[in-house]
C-alpha cells in the first residue's frame, strides 16, 4: 500500500532525456512532505498479492486466496532485515492523519469517528464535528469494492486539508463508516490518498470529486509531484518543482496514458543481472500504493530461471526461493533509459527461517505490469500531467 519533478514541454509523441533540466525551486505554493511514520506490520507474501489483485479488480488465482487465509497475513517489519513502508502526515481539519500517498487510486478515504470503536481500533480516526470547517455533502456516498471480497463505503463532506505548505479548502474527505474485516485487521494506516486521476474515484453518484493533486496543482508553480521513496528510511513526495538534489545523471520521459485513471506508460523490454538487453514491449504503472512488482511472465520466468532453488511455491501463492541464494538485479527498459532494482531491493520478506519470498511476482490476470515500491525506492519519479508524462531518473542509494 503506499511516495515527485518536472517540467520541460516536448511533444507526447515523443520520448527523451532532459539533460539540463530546468529545476522549479520551492516557493510559494510548492511544497515537500517527509514520509514520518513507519507501519507497525508488513503484510505476508501471499496477503500482498491478494491485496494487489483487489486493488484492481481482479480475481486472484485460487492458491494466492488459499495461502493468504492461511496465515494472520502479517510479518513483523524489521527495518533492517525486511524493510519498512513509511507514512506521511496530513491535515485534515485541524486533525492530523498518517495516510498512504498511492498513485495507483483516487479516493481520500479515512478512518472516521463514523466506525464503532471495535473497527478503528489502532488507527488516528477524523472527526468532523471537531472541525470548523467540515461540511457534509447531502445525498452523496463513497464505496470501493475490490476483488478479493474487501471493501469500504460511508457519507462524504468537505474540510481544509493541508500537506506541507499547500491547503486546499472544500477538499472532498471520504468518511469510512464501515469496513470489511480485511480492513479492520490492517493498521498499517489511518486512510488513503489517492494520486491517481479523477476518472476513478468512488463518488460516483451524484458528482465524481477531485482528488487533493487536481485541486491543488493550479497553486502550485508545475502541476507535477514526484516520489522519491527509500530503502529501510523515509523518503518524500515533492509537489510542484523538482529537486535537483535527489537524483543524479538526467531524467528521461516518457509519455504517459490516464485512459485507465492511472500513470501507465510503455516498457520496451528487461534484463536479468549481467545479460543482455531483451526487448519486449508491455504496459506498466508506477503505483506507491502497492508493494510488490508484478510482470509479465516471460519476464518474471526469465528472472527466477537465473535464481537457484527458485520456483513458484503453490502453498505460498507466489514465486519463493532459498534465502541464502544469489539474486540477480532487474533491469527495466524505459525508453533510452535503464532503471536497475539492485538485487539487495528484490526480497520481500522470509517465508520462514530457510524460505524468501520475492518481490517480483506474476502479472497475470491484472491487466497491466505494476511497479510497486520495490521498484520505486530504487528510482527518481516523476508525475506530471502537463504535458502527460512520466519522468525517471537514478538516484543515490
Amino acid at each position: 500500500m503506499r511516495f515527485l519533478e518536472g517540467l520541460c514541454a516536448a511533444s507526447t509523441l515523443f520520448i527523451f532525456v532532459a539533460a539540463s533540466p530546468v529545476d522549479l525551486q520551492p516557493r510559494a505554493g510548492n511544497f515537500i512532505v517527509h514520509q514520518t511514520t513507519p507501519k507497525p506490520f508488513k503484510k505476508s507474501g501471499p496477503a500482498a498479492i491478494l491485496s494487489t489483485y483487489g486493488k484492481y479488480n481482479a480475481s486472484a488465482p485460487e492458491e494466492v486466496i488459499k495461502a493468504a487465509t492461511a496465515n494472520d497475513g502479517k510479518v513483523s517489519a524489521n527495518p533492517t532485515l525486511f524493510d519498512t513502508e513509511y507514512l506521511s502526515p496530513v491535515n485534515i481539519g485541524g486533525q492530523t492523519l498518517n495516510l498512504d500517498f498511492d498513485t495507483g487510486s483516487s479516493d481520500l478515504w479515512v478512518y472516521s469517528s463514523n466506525l464503532p470503536t471495535s473497527q478503528s481500533n489502532g488507527h488516528s480516526v477524523y472527526n468532523p464535528t471537531l472541525s470548523s470547517t467540515s461540511k457534509k455533502l447531502d445525498g452523496y456516498t463513497w464505496e470501493i469494492l475490490y476483488g478479493d471480497g474487501s471493501g469500504a463505503s460511508g457519507d462524504v463532506g468537505t474540510d481544509t486539508v493541508k500537506i506541507g505548505t499547500t491547503t486546499v479548502t472544500g477538499q472532498a474527505v471520504e468518511l469510512a463508516d464501515e469496513i470489511s474485516y480485511q480492513f479492520k485487521n490492517d493498521i498499517d494506516n489511518d486512510g488513503i490518498l489517492g494520486l491517481g486521476f479523477d476518472s476513478i474515484n468512488t463518488v460516483v453518484q451524484p458528482v465524481r470529486q477531485k482528488t487533493f493533486f487536481s485541486n491543488a496543482k493550479a497553486s502550485l508553480s508545475a502541476p507535477l509531484f514526484t516520489a522519491n521513496l527509500k530503502k529501510g528510511k523515509p523518503g518524500c513526495y515533492t509537489f510542484g518543482y523538482v529537486n535537483a538534489a535527489e537524483y543524479t545523471g538526467s531524467i528521461t520521459y516518457v509519455p504517459a496514458n490516464s485512459d485507465n485513471g492511472f500513470w501507465e506508460f510503455t516498457s520496451n523490454g528487461y534484463a536479468v543481472g549481467t545479460a543482455a538487453f531483451r526487448s519486449f514491449s508491455f504496459i506498466a504503472n508506477p503505483d506507491t500504493g502497492t508493494t510488490l512488482v508484478y510482470l509479465p511472465d516471460a519476464i518474471v520466468r526469465a528472472y527466477y530461471g537465473s535464481v537457484r532453488g527458485s520456483g513458484y511455491n503453490y502453498a505460498e501463492g507466489g514465486y519463493t526461493y532459498p534465502c541464502s541464494a544469489n539474486l540477480p538485479s532487474l533491469t527495466i527498459g524505459i525508453g533510452t533509459y535503464r532503471a536497475v532494482i539492485p538485487s539487495s531491493y528484490i526480497t520481500y520478506a522470509p517465508v520462514n527461517s530457510i524460505t524468501c519470498f520475492g518481490g517480483i511476482q506474476s502479472n497475470n490476470g491484472l491487466g497491466t505490469a505494476v511497479l510497486g515500491d520495490i521498484f520505486l525506492k530504487s528510482q527518481f519519479v516523476v508525475f506530471q500531467t502537463s504535458p502527460l508524462q512520466l519522468g525517471f531518473a537514478r538516484k543515490p542509494l
